[in-house]
This record gives structure tokens, C-alpha cells and sequence, in this order.
């Protein structure tokens, strides 16, 4: 990858609309080549898809919670139980695995601190890989970001 890909990739993830022509003429390449380029990030999975961002207060999804969750034991089949519930959610936006003191963190979006509740002991409690869980409720947000540093 060279810096006319990640100059690409800079303006593809601020307007993933825009035409080959124009995203040609910001990277200073011919529209062909441009072209070529993008299509082989993507063949190449650098880039995975193309999405529109969505202002979730807009859509009523107010509250947005982290959750870091502990698992009983960190056997196999728990963890693809637990995996799969997280999977099957379309609440949870984003699930990482992490090292330390607990197993998980989730991001989970919600229309409602009930509804965050119902979720919580519906969905994520019914696992029988889950111990504990123990969540953060966002007050403001003073960044969110989606474009990756090039």
C-alpha cells in the first residue's frame, strides 16, 4: 500500500459517495487507474464495505451503555455461546475480547434505560456463560469517530 491507497482510503472514509471521477481528482490520479485501485483495496478486503452513519438520537436510540462482562470459565463452548448471543444482537454494536479484569466490553445502543434493562436480562443474563456484568452509561459524548488514522 502506498500513499496515493491511503490518500484513497482518506477520502473514501470521509464521503464514501463520491464518484470515481471526483475521488480521482482529490487523489490527482485519472479516473482509470483511481478506479483500479479502489477495486483492488477492496478484492484485497482493506476495504470491507461502504455504510452511511446514521445520528442514532435522530432514529430514538438515546442511551448507549458499555457493558464489560465476565465470563464463568473460558471454556470453548462458552465462549461460542456467549459469542453467538452477541452476534445474534442487533443492539450490541461492538464486542471486544479483552485482557485484564474482565472478558468482554460491549457497546450496546437502546432506545431506553428500560429497554437497556430488558436486554440486560433477557438477552445478554440468559447466557449460562455469564457471571457478572457491570455497565457505564454515556452521559455526553465529546468524540465518535469512524475514519481510521491513514
Amino acid at each position: 500500500m502506498d500513499e496515493v491507497d491511503r490518500k484513497i482510503l482518506t477520502e473514501l472514509q470521509r464521503d464514501g459517495r463520491l464518484s470515481s471521477q471526483a475521488l480521482a481528482e482529490r487523489v490527482n490520479l485519472s479516473t482509470t487507474p483511481c478506479w483500479r485501485r479502489v477495486k483492488r483495496l477492496e478484492k484485497d478486503g482493506v476495504i470491507t464495505g461502504y455504510v452511511s452513519t446514521v445520528d442514532p438520537r435522530k432514529v430514538g436510540l438515546d442511551v448507549i451503555a458499555f457493558a464489560n462482562v465476565s465470563l464463568e470459565d473460558h471454556h470453548p463452548d462458552s465462549v461460542g455461546e456467549f459469542d453467538r448471543v452477541v452476534r445474534e444482537c442487533p443492539n450490541i454494536l461492538e464486542a471486544h475480547a479483552l485482557s485484564g479484569q474482565h472478558d468482554y466490553l460491549l457497546k450496546i445502543i437502546c432506545e431506553s434505560i428500560g429497554a437497556y434493562d430488558r436486554l440486560l436480562s433477557d438477552t445478554i443474563l440468559q447466557c449460562r456463560a455469564v457471571h457478572t456484568v457491570s455497565t457505564g452509561f454515556v452521559l455526553r459524548s465529546t468524540k465518535s469517530a469512524t475514519e481510521l488514522p491513514m
